[in-house]
């Protein structure tokens, strides 16, 4: 099977409808990444096939939960989920942010060749980052242990900022004082064959 008929197929299964210029978008993003992983050892995983499935299809199946921006992505290293994201949803805004400089250059990279004028590049620790505006969405794929991401995340976040975790099945969701979740959705990420959860925390209003 090809990179262009997994994607197609997976897409299909999953219930997610592209344009064909999204889809060779998708697949001219993974070619880059190929490249520069070569040099820049971006991403464990190096077999196309594969990188269909962990990078896109997977960063995709959060696509029916992003209804809001600007979006920041926490520790998107070689761009996931925001680019995959950010290709599929050029309506809405994208911040990319990574403490790792030779990821986002590699970012920076991607935004100029893909076109992608929905996207920012912030290199920074996230726990430094002083945004301009408020965030309605805060994505997180990889980057750390749940209790770990809210301590760092929670000067980003407002009364109405949703931040939406994709972890695995191991890890419980035991919240820190002052978050609520307000949900746990399972993923479905076309011929993974492993678990994937989405879980949706917002802050406790309701806390005095």
């Amino acid at each position: 099977m090809t990179p262009q008929q997994r994607l197609s197929s997976g897409l299909g299964e999953m219930g997610l409808s592209l344009e064909e210029a999204m889809e060779e978008k998708l697949l001219a993003y993974l070619a880059l990444l190929q490249k520069w992983n070569k040099a820049y050892n971006l991403t464990a995983i190096r077999d196309m096939d594969q990188m269909v499935i962990r990078h896109l299809l997977d960063s995709l199946s959060l696509k029916p939960y992003m209804n809001a921006s600007p979006v920041l992505d926490v520790g998107t290293g070689a761009g996931l989920p925001g680019i995959p994201l950010a290709i599929c949803l050029p309506h809405l805004s994208f911040v990319l942010l990574d403490s790792n400089s030779k990821k986002t250059r590699f970012l920076n990279q991607a935004k100029i060749e893909l076109g992608l004028d929905n996207i920012e590049v912030i290199h920074s620790r996230v726990e430094d980052y002083q945004p301009s505006e408020p965030f309605q969405i805060i994505t997180c794929r990889a980057f750390a242990a749940l209790n770990t991401i809210l301590d760092r995340t929670q000067h980003l976040v407002t009364s109405t900022t949703r931040l939406l975790a994709m972890k695995g099945k191991e890890e419980a969701a035991t919240l820190p004082e002052g978050f609520i979740k307000q949900g746990e959705y399972p993923l479905q990420v076309a011929f993974l064959g492993e678990e994937r959860r989405l879980i949706e925390i917002a802050p406790d209003t309701d806390q005095a």
